[in-house]
């Protein structure tokens, strides 16, 4: 039985940086959506002030199955020449499902590209409330199939292809890189990924949590407990979260909506993985957890 309970002790470090946080009032949804979302982009373009000239950006609008018109941003170093066929990263961003936009990601993906000498695909999914389960995850997969059959056009290396998100971002990964590896999206030749990328990922539902807290020694000492008022991501807002997606009758078998149930026989299909987790976060032993049984299994 399992006891992170160690990772949640705030430390003076974070509590100086908590105290500078925004106080954030009761607003309604559609406001806080579009002040979060201005916000974020605004950060973005501040910072590419600095790198604007370091990055090539195209756009592309892609189709997905139910005929939407998907927004992509590549992002290629300028380092590095044209002609060069990089490394592929697919980068699905963070936001509770609720927020994000193509540009508020501009900067840590231009980052990403310039660091790594790779070229960085930025996905913009669709977004609750007006969106709901499975419509973000339909819309990664259907991104990925045009990244694997396109990947000319930004002179990419389908072959080295890394896919990777943040917190909501991550639970679309880590549910697609265990789609492909069951059907390899029927893509020919089979589309497969070097790794993943799980940053402060989501993997389970909250209403499907049960899974998780088997393996906690005692409920008092999971991060749902100790992190329930945590700062940026507490319960109240997890939840919020969770119900905009408006999930019908949730399973612990779906394994698309909840990838920490993976059985032990399935980790072994899944390429190495990096996992980046906070440990005053509701979401850190389900990350914890996942990257056990990971390691457990190959």
């Amino acid at each position: 039985m399992c006891d992170f309970s160690k990772y949640g002790i705030p430390s003076a470090e974070w509590l100086r940086v908590e105290a500078t946080l925004p106080v954030v009032r009761d607003q309604s949804l559609d406001d806080w959506k579009t002040i979060t979302n201005a916000g974020r982009e605004v950060m973005a373009r501040n910072a590419m002030e600095s790198l604007s000239d370091k990055v090539q950006v195209h756009d592309y609008s892609i189709p997905t199955h139910d005929g939407y018109m998907l927004e992509v941003r590549s992002y290629r170093p300028t380092s590095i020449e044209t002609n060069e066929v990089l490394p592929i990263y697919v980068h699905f961003h963070g936001g509770g499902f609720l927020f994000g936009t193509l540009s508020s990601e501009d900067a840590s993906c231009s980052r990403i590209a310039i660091n790594v000498g790779v070229v960085v695909v930025n996905v913009n999914y669709r977004h609750t409330p007006e969106y709901t389960y499975p419509t973000a995850w339909n819309d990664s997969e259907d991104a990925l199939v045009w990244i694997w059959n396109n990947s000319i056009l930004f002179n990419g290396d389908r072959d080295r292809l890394v896919i990777g998100g943040i917190s909501a971002g991550a639970w679309l990964t880590a549910a697609l890189a265990q789609t492909i590896s069951r059907s390899g999206l029927n893509v020919q030749p089979p589309l497969r990924v070097l790794g993943q990328v799980l940053m402060i990922p989501c993997l389970v539902f909250t209403a499907c949590y049960e899974s998780q807290i088997r393996q906690i020694k005692d409920p008092s000492v999971s991060s749902y407990v100790q992190c329930a008022e945590a700062p940026i991501l507490n319960s109240r807002r997890k939840k919020l979260f969770n119900d905009l997606l408006k999930v019908e009758n949730p399973s612990a078998e779906d394994k698309r909506l909840n990838p920490g149930n993976v059985t032990p026989e399935e980790a072994r299909e899944l390429p190495p993985t990096t996992l980046g987790i906070a440990g005053y976060d509701p979401l850190r032993d389900e990350g914890i957890l996942y990257g056990k049984l990971l390691a457990e299994n190959g």
